[in-house]
């Protein structure tokens, strides 16, 4: 009974610790990033403070689904040397309950939410961050949807054309800031094209609000144009889409597509098992902060503690990083590349607590 008591006396304080966190970086996250909307679009004749706001809130749970794992790992420190400094593990420990006993609901806690993180709040913040660049695209153009252009290149019976596009949405379906450099059979420049928006269809690119340019003629309007095409809406998201935009319940699919058609579909499948890992990551997360914030309160060093615990999470963290990037490389096996860091994590945090608390 008193162990059962317990448990559910930590798993609530650890929830709550980590919901604060989460709470306090998301308001941080959502002020730094309509403050610096406000700014970009500060040139923008009649743009609304209440679009900005809502482009804004479309893409702060985007940008936070990233910052999870560290907000788990901020919420088990604070948790576990708030208990220790009210002296409440000591009396846990004296009623005969073990270290693994009050961190076990930690655990489970942090492995459910790695999973309403990968099956529910991933679709959210993706269909929201589509919502965001919608939102963005009607700002005249004026806002980039990743900070960068998108290129891609196309053949066709009547030659190459290259493609420039501002933004991006529905994973490169339909093109905003466009502009298109047109080379004839023989690789001699034909003409640009200068456009509003670009949507895929079957068979051809419909063009809206183009400029056409050329050598030696005036510039020509056209209302609408087509741009023949042989590309799939899959051979475009391979350039246009990035994973991280791709929905969870969608990258299954979007792989076998991808695969179908001969492309390579990496970064999606790495994208997959990371999603998939999370549960994993988060414990591995919460075995860390464990490892370095059980000491009890009175020996001093919190800083340490802390700096120690922060120190951990972000070698975890560059570790991830650098396994993704060896993986979209092809030199390291997706599944193996979105597994190491949260087994690496894991197994060094059952190790030091084993070191501690079983000698």
């Amino acid at each position: 009974m008193i162990a059962g008591t317990l448990s559910r006396y930590f798993g609530w304080r650890f929830l709550t610790a980590v919901l604060a966190v989460f709470a306090g970086t998301l308001a941080l996250t959502t002020m730094i990033d309509y403050l610096e909307l406000l700014r970009r679009t500060a040139e923008i004749k009649d743009v609304s403070a209440l679009t900005v706001a809502a482009i804004s809130l479309y893409r702060v749970p985007f940008i936070t689904e990233r910052v999870m794992p560290f907000a788990v790992l901020v919420g088990a420190m604070f948790c576990y040397l708030n208990l220790s400094r009210r002296s409440e593990l000591v009396v846990a420990r004296a009623a005969g309950i073990s270290a693994w006993q009050f961190i076990a609901p930690a655990v489970i806690i942090a492995a459910l939410i790695g999973v309403a993180t990968t099956t529910i709040y991933n679709p959210i913040s993706a269909n929201l961050r589509e919502q965001s660049t919608r939102l963005e695209a009607e700002l005249s153009g004026s806002l980039r949807n990743s900070g960068r252009d998108f290129w891609l290149r196309q053949r066709s019976e009547d030659g190459q054309a290259v493609i420039n596009a501002k933004s991006s949405r529905q994973q490169g379906i339909q093109l905003g800031g466009v502009s298109i450099f047109r080379f004839d059979p023989a690789g001699h420049f034909r003409d640009r094209i200068e456009a509003r928006s670009a949507t895929l269809e079957p068979g051809f690119w419909r063009i809206e609000d183009a400029r056409f340019y050329a050598s030696g003629v005036a510039p020509v309007d056209r209302e609408s144009f087509r741009l023949p095409t042989t590309l799939t809406p899959v051979q475009v998201g391979e350039s246009f889409a990035t994973p991280e935009t791709v929905p969870f319940w969608q990258l299954s699919s979007y792989i076998d597509l991808a695969e179908n058609a001969g492309l390579a579909a990496s970064g999606y499948r790495l994208q997959y098992y990371q999603l998939l890992a999370q549960p994993f990551y988060l414990v591995a997360m919460v075995l860390l902060a464990a490892a370095v914030s059980l000491r009890l309160f009175r020996f001093g060093g919190v800083q340490k503690v802390v700096l120690g615990g922060i120190a951990a999470g972000f070698v975890l963290y560059v570790m991830a990083k650098i396994t993704g990037d060896l993986s979209k490389a092809g030199m390291m096996a997706p599944l193996l590349a979105a597994g190491l860091p949260p087994g690496v994590g894991s197994v060094t945090g059952v190790i030091a607590l084993l070191y501690q608390e079983d000698g």
